[in-house]
């Protein structure tokens, strides 16, 4: 069953009053969350999306919040906070953790298919074998569930390890297989491997900022690897650890990312913090019914977005593209409370 099937005003109407009653729940079984809430006055009925109170993404740095006992508490994962800056903390107990894991395959299948690819890494095996588990070695090993014959394109040294490649490609070239990693590693390592990826399905995500730097865009991304190595099947993510499991898929022509059913975004105007039209950005708000053992269902990220249009792509929904982080990204709002009463 897809989970790319409800056009926005069936999976509005079924997100507000899941997300309503989600909320409640974390107002009880959450005291900061409850404190939040009380301060900005925030009450029931939420009717839409826009009505449901936010938390700033960056509140997870800095306050601990779970909904959970603590002798239930499963997993903690972290993101990777810059350099002097807290990593977020979020809580999972052993429901929520299924949850996730069980969601972003079902997403994930969309364009994989049921059963595990062949799968070629744009990385190299030391990013998993670090105790400490970078964002980008977690982000590489939780993809790797989704493969199998794992294959490293980069050996230890970070250089490309053309053996390896070759002999993948002699056992799965002729077959449909899974190609991963971080953008611009893959636009760094694939173009110019002089190989056929023709077969393949590319799944990357993160890493715009050092490409706009060279001013590479989604649109020459794409073309540029079709022209070079094959590459057709292409699609990025967006996702993020504070709502872990929930990921916004790239659409196959490239035409913006889309929203799973149980997940939607709302672009707020960052001045009235009312929701932006179609075609104006605005800071990316993020829902999702995937935390249910911490307040992560409503959040405000630092990322500038738009939403291009509505019910009218390959997926129902809305259809939306990241413009980047907001400079020196300080969303104020229901953080301001937190050191309040």
């Amino acid at each position: 069953m897809s989970v790319f099937s409800l056009a926005e005003r069936e999976r509005e109407a079924a997100l507000a009053s899941e997300l309503a009653a989600l909320t409640e729940r974390h107002r009880q079984a959450c005291p900061p969350y409850r404190r939040i809430l009380d301060a900005i006055a925030a009450r029931p009925p939420y009717e839409r999306l826009v009505e449901l109170p936010w938390l700033p993404v960056r509140l997870f740095k800095t306050h601990e919040l779970r909904s959970v006992r603590e002798d239930q508490v499963f997993r903690v994962l972290t993101s990777s906070g810059t350099t002097g800056q807290q990593p977020s903390r979020v809580y999972l107990d052993r429901e929520a953790a299924a949850a996730q894991t069980r969601m972003l395959a079902a997403t994930l299948r969309e364009v994989l298919g049921e059963r595990r690819l062949p799968m070629l890494i744009v990385d190299s095996r030391s990013v998993v074998r670090d105790p400490t588990l970078s964002a980008r070695g977690a982000g590489v090993l939780g993809m790797m569930n989704f493969g199998r014959d794992h294959t490293f394109v980069l050996d230890d040294r970070g250089g490309v390890d053309a053996e390896a490649v070759e002999a993948f490609l002699a056992r799965h070239g002729g077959e449909r297989f899974l190609v991963f990693g971080f953008t611009f590693m893959v636009w760094l390592h694939l173009r110019g491997l002089g190989v056929d990826l023709s077969q393949g399905v590319l799944i990357h995500s993160g890493g715009w900022k050092r490409l706009a730097e060279q001013a590479v865009d989604n649109a020459e991304f794409r073309r540029r690897l079709a022209a070079e190595c094959g590459l057709s099947r292409i699609h990025n993510f967006y996702g993020m650890v504070e709502q872990i499991g929930t990921v916004f898929l790239e659409g196959p022509e490239g035409d913006g990312l889309y929203c799973p059913d149980f997940a939607d975004v709302v672009i707020r105007d960052p001045e009235s913090w009312q929701e932006a039209p179609v075609g104006e950005p605005g800071l990316i708000e993020v829902v999702s019914t995937l935390p249910t053992s911490y307040p992560g269902h409503v959040l405000l990220t630092e990322d500038l977005g738009v939403v291009r249009g509505v019910d009218d792509g390959h997926w129902p929904g809305k259809r939306f593209e990241v413009l980047g982080r907001l400079p020196r990204a300080e969303a104020r709002g229901c953080s301001d409370t937190m050191g309040q009463g």
